[in-house]
C-alpha cells in the first residue's frame, strides 16, 4: 500500500463535510492539499471515492464502503491516543503492588495516601503477600514493585532499601524480670514466645541468627497477623518477636516492654524492589519517584 495515515485522515474529513474546501479549513490546509490528497488515495486504491459536484462531493458506493472502515479504524486510534494522553498526564493508569501486611501497614500506608489524594485517576491496585511470594509476584511480571523484607534472594532485581529495622523481643508486666538486663537467647528461646509463621521471611532472619548461636527456636503461638502478635503479648500469652519501628505505640504506652538480649538481632531492611532493564508505566514511574523522595529512610 502506497497509502499513508494522514490520506485516510483527509478522506473522511471530506466524507464528513462533503466539501473540499471545509475540510480544508477544519484541518488547516490548502484546498489544493486536499484535493491532491484524496486524488493520490484514489489513484493508490485503483478506484473513485468522490462525485464532485457544483455544491460539493459525495461518496461513491466504493467510497462509502472504504469510509464504513475508516471511520471506526481512525476513531480506535484517535481514542488510543486519548489514553495514552490521559496515562502521560498521570490521569489515568494503574500501579501494581506486591507486600506483607505489615510493610503495607506500617510503612506503605501514608505514601499509598498521598499519591491516591494526588493522583485520584490512578488505580492503586495492592496484593498483601509474604515477602518471597511478593518477589515471585514481580519476577512473573503480576506487579510493578515488591516491598520486601531484606535480605532475600533478588538476583536480577533492582533492590533500593527503604528503611532500617530492628527485630526485637517485647512482653507485658508479665516478663517484666526479664526486661531488668540483657538474657542470653537460651533464656528467651526457653520462655513462650509468639512469632509470625515459619513462611514469613522476616521470621527466618531471626531464626537464623539464633541457630548460628546454637539455639533452636520454638514458639508456643505462630500468627500471620503482626497486629495480632501485638495483642495477644498485651495479655500475656507469651513474649511476641516484633519490629521496634512499627510497635511503637504499644511500647510507648507502657503495655509491652521491649526484651535486650546479650547477643541482640543484627539490623535489616525493607526493600523496594523492581525488575532490572523493564520500563515502568508512567503511572508506575510517578509511584517510584514519590517513594523515591520521600519513602526511602535508610539509616
Amino acid at each position: 500500500m502506497n497509502t499513508n495515515l494522514e490520506q485516510y485522515k483527509i478522506f473522511r474529513t471530506v466524507a464528513r463535510s462533503q466539501s473540499f474546501s471545509k475540510a480544508a479549513r477544519e484541518l488547516f490546509v490548502s484546498q489544493p492539499a486536499v484535493s491532491q490528497a484524496v486524488a493520490n488515495l484514489e489513484e493508490s486504491l485503483h478506484a473513485a471515492l468522490f462525485v464532485r459536484g457544483a455544491r460539493g462531493v459525495t461518496l461513491t458506493p466504493e467510497g462509502r464502503l472504504l469510509y464504513d472502515y475508516v471511520e471506526p479504524a481512525l476513531s480506535l486510534l484517535e481514542t488510543g491516543e486519548e489514553k495514552l494522553s490521559e496515562m502521560a498526564k498521570l490521569l489515568k493508569g494503574e500501579v501494581k503492588i506486591a507486600a506483607a501486611d505489615t510493610i503495607s501497614r506500617r510503612y506503605l500506608l501514608p505514601y499509598l495516601r498521598k499519591f491516591h489524594e494526588k493522583h485520584p485517576g490512578i488505580h492503586l491496585h495492592v496484593v498483601n503477600r509474604t515477602s518471597v511470594q511478593s518477589i515471585e509476584l514481580l519476577r512473573a511480571g503480576a506487579v510493578d514493585f515488591a516491598f520486601a523484607n531484606l535480605p532475600l534472594e533478588t538476583d536480577g532485581l533492582l533492590v533500593e532499601p527503604c528503611m532500617e529495622v530492628h527485630d526485637i523481643f517485647a512482653g507485658s508486666a508479665r516478663f517484666a524480670h526479664l526486661a531488668r538486663r540483657p538474657v542470653s537467647l537460651e533464656q528467651l528461646a526457653a520462655q513462650p514466645l509468639i512469632m509470625l509463621e515459619q513462611t514469613s521471611n522476616s521470621r527466618k532472619l531471626v531464626e537464623r541468627h539464633f541457630l548460628e548461636h546454637g539455639v533452636v527456636l520454638q514458639p508456643e503461638i505462630e500468627l500471620c497477623s503482626y497486629d495480632l502478635m501485638l495483642d495477644f503479648a498485651g495479655i500475656g500469652l507469651g513474649i511476641a518477636c516484633v519490629i521496634r519501628e512499627f510497635a511503637g505505640d504499644a511500647l510507648s504506652q507502657g503495655g509491652l516492654s521491649e526484651i535486650l538480649l546479650a547477643d541482640p538481632l543484627p539490623a535489616r531492611s525493607i526493600g523496594l524492589c523492581r525488575v532490572a532493564n523493564v520500563p515502568m508505566s508512567f503511572a508506575a514511574e510517578e509511584f517510584y519517584r514519590v517513594i523515591r523522595e520521600e519513602g526511602l529512610r535508610p539509616a
